[in-house]
């Protein structure tokens, strides 16, 4: 089943060279850039020459907006995943980029898929992160997979801010799901096994660390040795008590969602009274649920 999800997200930066090898030569030579995300394209395609320097712009102005508006491309690999109870199993897991971005950036995360045989079963699982418009990508980083009770959990982190708003700005900063009843839910922290305590899954830049370490399934001493080296605690194991203002993704402002964006809290609590707030959610056709005025106001 699937978790239809409706993220500032992890970006790496292409390197000098495979700029100047990949839009540079389909710039003059006209070879097609590979759709691999942050590889430069096979040589070959049509050789066409540029005969004119506003041709070469016009050229270059056409291939920098299409890769901030419409790359898209996806990888695939496998990493070996050490359960609680000493057990490993392989994951499979699967990221598509796409959506805008920054010019000389991989589009962001827009879709992820992990897939797995639960052990003793051999049920195949699917957990999966879609899209969200209001966002612009996807809006979680997987960061653990463990099986208690032959009950598959689910822990990932908000990726990026407006995603950290969007799930309800959860301290520790963890969206943790079950998988119960064919489907994914969304369960508390307080209902997560106390056993389940050791991020098992590579979480920032997946498919970039996988590609670096160069081995598939990627093993699981490798994943521990990157967990291991992430700074902040609540990335090194699972707390079960909120963390310090400003670690991770509690460092977030909080967000209002608007009808065609996001809004900081202060254009509501500015308003000069709680009828005015009020008629501002209205106008930014913002939900009942989420309109925060009664936090800032007391109705006379």
């Amino acid at each position: 089943m699937s978790i239809h999800t409706t993220n500032q997200n992890f970006k790496s930066a292409l390197d000098g060279k495979a700029v100047k090898t990949g839009i540079y030569k389909a710039l003059v030579r006209g070879t097609p850039i590979d759709g691999r995300c942050g590889e430069r394209g096979k040589e070959g395609g049509m050789n066409i020459i540029p005969q004119t320097l506003m041709q070469r712009i016009a050229r270059l102005g056409l291939i920098l907006m299409a890769s901030v508006s419409m790359s898209a491309c996806s990888d695939s690999w496998k990493e070996e995943v050490l359960l609680h109870d000493g057990q490993k199993i392989i994951i499979k897991r699967t990221v598509e980029h796409g959506g805008r971005h920054e010019l000389f950036q991989d589009p962001p995360y827009s879709e992820q898929r992990l897939e797995w045989k639960m052990p003793g079963t051999d049920e195949t699982i699917v957990w999966e992160d879609h899209f969200s418009k209001d966002v612009g990508s996807a809006t979680l980083l997987p960061m653990l997979m463990d099986v208690h009770q032959g009950i598959a959990y689910v822990v990932a982190n908000p990726m990026g801010c407006l995603a950290y708003n969007k799930w309800g700005r959860p301290n520790p900063p963890y969206v943790i799901f079950k998988h119960e009843g064919g489907e994914w839910k969304r369960i508390p922290l307080q209902e997560l096994p106390a056993e389940i305590r050791t991020p098992n899954l590579i979480l920032s830049l997946p498919d970039e660390k996988a590609k670096q370490i160069g081995k598939n399934p990627v093993p699981a001493e490798a994943i521990q040795k990157i967990v291991s080296g992430y700074f902040q605690p609540e990335y090194k194991t699972i707390l079960r008590e909120p963390v310090t203002k400003g670690s991770g993704g509690t460092s977030c402002g909080e967000l209002i969602r608007i009808k065609d964006g996001w809004e900081g809290t202060g254009f509501f609590s500015g308003q000069p009274s709680y009828e005015a707030c009020l008629n501002y959610c209205e106008r930014k056709e913002v939900s009942v649920n989420n309109c925060p005025c009664n936090r800032f106001f007391r109705e006379e």
